[in-house]
């Protein structure tokens, strides 16, 4: 019988192996963290304190902030960490955790965004009837749906890859735990949970997707019909960051999971990896700050009273 080695701990991947310029990268990557931190934090306040933002798009935007912090700690902090102290191993626990806590917060960010998408459809298609349908109740029950669907998938995922035996290779292909790396280094027969976990996960963003690309296709098809140009921007401006930030997300989502894997990840696999989990929170309050003007007169709101 072949003698194998049973695994208690995974070694990350670094950025790099001068240790110089893998300090450099921790540093970098801790004062965007802190600031994409700040910003996201800006956008929940705002939204919470000021009455004029309390409808169901900020409700929504403020949710998906929330869920930008909760998916980017789970990574950035340990790999600063990591950087600092050039240690990369991290215990079966804690890669657990990660892949429990990425996974939930994906799923749950895509559902999010995917009920921003019905919210604007709404808005746009059935402005008659638009308090009646995007209500109190509605807007909770999908907030509820989306945490409960990422829940779900983080016990799935979690339970189908540590059922698994892992030995010989403890080398993680990324400076996180995700389930392509792990079931690369798995020396057992892949578990019925696993296949099914990422066959509903593709079920959920492919139907996401088609969501998305039909409440679109019939947002922008009423607004061509408005006679007036003003009024065909200001439609385009409640759309356009939405679209913008789901369509990052998912790039970057289908670039890092869809890809053929490879055995040594290059520069851009490793950078791609950093944007899943950077980019997306990061763009989000520029996005829907810089072109949104109830969120402008929100801070300037906010600024008045924070001076007098």
């Amino acid at each position: 019988m072949p003698n194998f080695t049973r695994i208690t701990k995974f070694n990350l991947t670094e950025f790099s192996e001068i240790q110089e310029l893998q300090t450099v990268c921790g540093v970098f990557f801790l004062v965007m963290y802190l600031e994409i931190l700040m910003s996201n934090f800006l956008i929940i306040t705002l939204i919470t304190l000021d009455l004029k933002l309390q409808t169901p798009m900020y409700f929504f935007l403020k949710n998906l902030s929330l869920l930008d912090i909760f998916l980017m700690s789970v990574s950035i902090p340990s790999f600063f960490v990591n950087s600092i102290t050039h240690i990369n191993s991290i215990s079966i626990l804690g890669c657990a955790f990660q892949i429990f806590f990425m996974t939930s917060f994906s799923a749950s960010e895509t559902v999010i965004l995917t009920a921003m998408s019905y919210d604007r459809y709404i808005a746009i298609c059935c402005p008659l009837h638009y308090e009646l349908i995007m209500s109190s109740c509605t807007c909770v029950l999908m907030m509820c749906v989306s945490w409960a669907t990422g829940l779900l998938f983080g016990i799935l995922y979690i339970d189908g890859m540590f059922s698994m035996n892992f030995c010989g290779s403890n080398v993680i292909l990324q400076f996180f735990c995700d389930v392509p790396s792990l079931l690369r280094i798995s020396c057992s027969k892949t578990p019925v949970v696993i296949y099914a976990s990422l066959g509903l996960g593709m079920f959920l963003g492919m139907s996401c997707f088609i969501c998305v690309v039909i409440s679109y296709f019939y947002i922008f098809s009423t607004v061509m019909k408005i006679p007036t140009t003003k009024g065909q921007s200001k439609a385009f401006a409640t759309c356009i960051p939405h679209l913008t930030v789901f369509t990052i997300f998912i790039a970057t989502a289908c670039f890092v999971y869809l890809k053929p894997p490879s055995k040594s990840p290059s520069v851009a696999d490793k950078l791609f990896s950093v944007l899943y989990t950077v980019l997306p929170p990061a763009l989000n309050p520029v996005i829907y700050s810089l072109r949104n003007n109830d969120i402008k007169c929100a801070l300037r709101r906010l600024q008045k009273i924070l001076c007098t």
